[in-house]
């Protein structure tokens, strides 16, 4: 030992992180966030519309029967499941059955997943490889664009337009690309926009993916949040849907159950069985409690999400009425929880980043840059229905101000 000589160690020890982790852009709900927290801590009101993060209680059924099993000792361990109690697993698959008459196989059709976005990025770690081309209409919900990204595939969006014009892109898309698009990913209603389909949509949706050989994976996140007798379709009402795809499906904004972090994947075998097979080496699955009351949610709170559904639809009226009335002009939806509004006509050329600054520093409310969303959101701003009918007209009173 004595004999051996040790360099001298550089001035400065250097982390070099993966590329993949260099390649995301700054992630803006972060620094929005911090703005916010910054305001806040000065004693600053501010009425955050930025994001989709209900704040009206979860139901009581679904809360009691978590203090329940909280207090059940056995439940304190892992789960019995990685994948989801087959409980739970079985109470998914009735209420496929019973919403949309979709028969599912619980045992090999249905994974229960920590909230879909972890879902959403543990699939695609599942399904795709570095070179691998995923097509996705842009503006988009982040993991749509970021959680193929760091799986190693290149991500090729198209515009997201009405639904003939959209089906146009997609059938264009995957006629003269090449390689190939391996998935299309899709999420209707749409998140940030609101845009909604029709039936028919997923049956050409079904055809294109057959004869082109790709995977469809569906986002139906807002799947009973409709307005003015509106009913989202499910993909997998479709007849061989199960064959070409699979949906993801999420308590969060039905039930009120954000923070729980409980979501599913259902239809294709293979896909299932992809997932349910990443996830046995990322996780132990989901807080057995949680898994038991979400039994609850699911078999017995539909009168409550109907109920949060009417609840959305008199926000989203507040809301837009009351823009249109200072000279905002904003399209109402006809889903989901969210309202797109092109920015305001007089500061476009602020660019959405700006605008949703000025919105929270003058207007004293927080809203999401449509940037965030791709570079196809630039130009627009996302309000989330998150905040109760009295503080909504309050923040277009503080926005009227700002911009007059």
């Amino acid at each position: 030992m004595k004999d051996i000589k040790c360099e001298a160690a550089p001035e400065e020890f250097v982390i070099e992180v993966a590329t993949r982790v260099k390649r995301l852009p700054p992630y803006l709900f972060g620094r929005l966030n911090q703005l916010k927290y910054e305001k806040r801590s000065q004693g600053i009101d501010i009425i955050d519309l930025g994001m989709g993060n209900p704040n009206d209680p979860t139901p009581e059924p679904i809360v009691e029967k978590l203090c329940e099993a909280v207090l059940e000792p056995r439940n304190h361990r892992y789960s019995t499941s990685a994948i989801g109690i087959f409980n739970l697993r079985k109470e998914v698959a009735n209420f496929y059955q019973r919403e949309w008459g979709v028969g599912l196989n619980p045992e090999k059709e249905v994974v229960c997943t920590i909230g879909s976005k972890e879902g959403i990025s543990h699939l695609c770690l599942a399904l795709m490889e570095a070179g691998d081309e995923i097509l996705v209409p842009s503006p988009a919900f982040p993991v749509h664009l970021h959680g193929p990204a760091l799986a190693g595939a290149k991500v090729l969006t198209i515009p997201l337009k009405e639904e003939e014009e959209l089906l146009k892109e997609i059938t264009e898309s995957l006629a003269v690309l090449h390689p190939k698009p391996k998935v299309l990913i899709l999420n209707f209603p749409h998140n940030p926009t609101g845009m909604t389909v029709e039936l028919g949509f997923f049956e050409e949706i079904v055809n294109l993916a057959r004869r082109y050989n790709v995977i469809v994976i569906h986002d139906f996140a807002y799947s009973c949040i409709g307005f003015d007798g509106y009913r989202p379709p499910s993909f997998l009402q479709v007849k061989g849907a199960k064959d070409v795809g699979v949906e993801f499906n999420t308590l969060s904004k039905t039930f009120n159950m954000p923070g729980w972090r409980l979501g599913f994947c259902v239809g294709n075998r293979q896909i299932v069985e992809a997932l349910a097979r990443i996830k046995g080496y990322y996780d132990y699955g989901i807080f057995q409690p949680v898994q038991i009351a979400s039994i609850i949610a699911l078999r017995d709170c539909k009168k409550y999400a109907e109920q949060q559904a009417r609840v959305y639809q008199r926000r989203r009226d507040v809301l837009c009425e009351g823009l249109s009335r200072i000279g905002w002009q904003v399209k109402k939806p006809k889903a989901a929880m969210f309202v797109w509004a092109p920015i305001y006509e007089k500061y476009r050329s602020m660019g959405s980043v700006e605008f949703s600054y000025k919105l929270l520093n003058e207007a004293r409310v927080s809203v999401a840059p449509g940037i965030a969303f791709g570079e196809d959101g630039e130009g627009f701003l996302r309000f989330a229905l998150v905040e109760n009918e009295l503080r909504l007209r309050q923040a277009v009173r503080q926005i009227y101000r700002a911009l007059k």
